[in-house]
């Protein structure tokens, strides 16, 4: 059975149809790339694979699961879409305590604190979120989706704002996360994040989506 199904998904927003008969499915275990012009779809699927939109008609499937039906935010997923949102006058740390605190496999403490090492941040910083660069706050974004270590990871431009370094050490753990079982499903306009972290791209064109050829 496959992770995520999409079924003859159609949506559109003020009459302007974005997805029309989207048909594809991911298994388990893989890195999966979505590529497409701005506009084409892309962060709309990942909302519609997430269960923070329904479409207009057809099914998104979670293993097995009707979450069109369900209409709610899928716990064992972490989510990065668009730009991260935190409460802006409290600390990095202070909001990722928040965010674990309502996932029902919480991380612990020391698992965060080494995340935040990890991508280069501090967890005794204090200063408020406002007060942090687009690349730091972009950080504390994947950190967020990753951090309950969830069956399925949707990241949308995870790479934004991110200088060499940080992006590379990015990439490493996403590919141990995978390698621990994760299944990520990314976009990015970055070549290099699909051509060496993804093992099957999907081109989103004209309304459809459809798996590339190898």
């Amino acid at each position: 059975m496959s992770l995520v199904s999409f079924n003859n998904v159609k949506k559109s927003f003020g009459g302007e149809t974005v997805l029309d008969n989207v048909d594809f499915s991911l298994d388990k275990g893989g890195i999966y790339g979505f590529i497409g012009r701005n506009g084409s779809g892309k962060t709309v699927i990942f909302k519609l694979m997430s269960g923070l939109m329904i479409p207009d008609s057809g099914s998104v499937l979670y293993n097995g699961e009707n979450i069109t039906k369900k209409r709610k935010f899928i716990d064992p997923m972490g989510v990065m879409i668009e730009t991260p949102g935190f409460i802006p006058h409290y600390s990095g740390m202070k909001n990722l305590k928040i965010l674990n605190s309502l996932s029902s496999s919480p991380a612990s403490e020391d698992d965060i604190k080494a995340f935040l090492s990890r991508l280069g941040l501090d967890s005794k910083d204090r200063r408020p979120v406002r007060a942090y660069s687009l690349g730091m706050r972009q950080k504390l974004g994947i950190i967020q989706a990753v951090m309950n270590r969830p069956e399925l990871i949707i990241l949308d431009e995870p790479m934004n704002s991110l200088d060499t370094n940080s992006a590379n050490e990015v990439r490493k753990l996403f590919l141990e996360l995978n390698e621990n079982g994760a299944t990520i499903v990314m976009a990015s306009h970055i070549a290099e994040d699909i051509e060496t972290l993804c093992t099957k791209k999907f081109i989103i064109d004209n309304c459809t989506v459809r798996e590339c050829e190898q």
